[in-house]
């Protein structure tokens, strides 16, 4: 069973580690996201060690027998001990994040040193990639070792579970919560797996065999260790998306505003900022919007009013919100000062039809300002007089 549900276990772990290693070679050097991104790392290793080929393999090459059995479950202490970590760096201060878990990876490397020690008295003659557990179940030392590492990895499963459920309903970030209630349902699905293997070591001292659940003991470990790690997978991968989508969407929206913004700035060129040299895209955003803003003070003396009254009466579809026809009608309204700017200020200069609207926020009046750009047309250039041919020739 466990050669059929580790390679899945596998690839979602593997496909983690790679995504966040990239963050790290971009300079991020978050303490979360490297603590994570070593949870990701042990947890592919320790799944790529259990497999019965690379098993054989590893006691080929160490000349010990199932010295694959330490190696791999010391990946996995360590994956506790980590994912504990990244917790910690989630939901403490930065000086109390580093204290737990200094004490987290002391106290995983001391339950790996325990078990290196317990697994060298034991004499394992005989390799059992697939029943391991079960096969040295009578043994003391290795009833030790086992009642060791499964200790350890209830309580830390236990911990995760609670820690996960409590703060993913304090939590304000939606995928940030749904991750977090999917790590506690992975770790309560686990100890399904440490059940079974304690179970063994009972069974041992009183007579009976749990080797019927020993395939129930590798979907529990292996579905529950593989939802965890989706719940630490989807709050990442929500928020590279969140972030593509937000990017793809301020590129469209500073092309929306490009034809309003080059007509108003070319009326008055004072509104264009100084460059500041950023090359963050939504910093130019932003402050295509400021000036565009800016543009509509510098334009409020050539506003007639008749011009807002006859754009509120032209027709306009009666399922558009109203929030459009604000937009179309201070759209018209910068496009006639446009062209009134030439002839001169108006005596009576009206509001704009946005004026009434509550001060919105920053997005909010992104938003309002993409919609006038949406129905602004850029006035005609001025016809140039014509020459007249006697004139030229005196």
């Amino acid at each position: 069973m466990k050669d059929l549900l580790h390679p899945l276990c596998i690839v979602i772990a593997g496909s983690g580690f790679l995504l966040l290693l990239r963050d790290l070679r971009a300079g991020r050097r978050d303490p979360a996201l490297i603590a994570l991104a070593a949870t990701f790392f042990f947890s592919a290793l320790s799944y790529a060690i259990s497999l019965s080929p690379v098993w054989v393999r590893i006691d080929g090459w160490f000349g010990v027998t199932n010295v694959a059995v330490p190696l791999a479950q010391s990946c996995v202490v360590l994956v506790l001990g980590l994912q504990a970590s990244v917790l910690a760096f989630w939901t403490k201060t930065a000086p109390a994040a580093v204290r737990r878990v200094r004490w987290l990876l002391a106290g995983a490397l001391a339950v790996i040193v325990l078990m290196a020690t317990l697994f060298a008295l034991l004499t394992p003659v005989s390799q059992r990639p697939k029943d391991f557990s079960l096969y040295y179940a009578h043994d003391p030392v290795f009833q030790t070792y086992l009642l060791l590492y499964m200790c350890t990895y209830s309580a830390a499963e236990i911990y995760l579970a609670r820690v996960c459920w409590k703060h993913a309903r304090e939590t304000t970030e939606p995928w940030i919560g749904r991750g977090l209630r999917t790590i506690a349902v992975g770790a309560v699905i686990t100890l399904g797996y440490s059940g079974i293997r304690l179970s063994a070591i009972l069974g041992a001292e009183l007579g009976f065999s749990v080797k019927p659940l020993e395939p129930f003991a590798w979907i529990c470990g292996d579905i529950g260790a593989t939802i965890t790690q989706v719940g630490y997978f989807t709050p990442l991968v929500a928020s590279k998306i969140a972030a593509a989508w937000t990017a793809r969407t301020e590129r469209r929206q500073y092309r929306t505003l490009e034809p309003l913004w080059r007509a108003v700035s070319a009326a008055e060129p004072s509104i264009v900022l100084v460059d500041s040299g950023s090359e963050d895209s939504s910093f130019h955003l932003y402050r295509r919007a400021v000036e565009i803003r800016d543009a509509q003070i510098e334009l409020r003396p050539y506003l007639a009013p008749e011009i807002r009254s006859a754009a509120e009466q032209q027709p306009f579809a009666w399922w558009r919100p109203s929030k459009d026809r604000v937009a179309a009608v201070t759209a018209a309204q910068i496009h006639a000062a446009l062209i009134q700017r030439r002839e001169g200020p108006v005596e009576a200069p009206s509001q704009y039809a946005d004026a009434a609207l509550d001060p919105l926020a920053p997005r909010k009046e992104l938003a309002h300002l993409v919609r006038v750009a949406r129905h602004f047309t850029v006035p005609a250039p001025r016809p140039e007089p014509a020459f007249s041919l006697g004139a030229t020739r005196s």
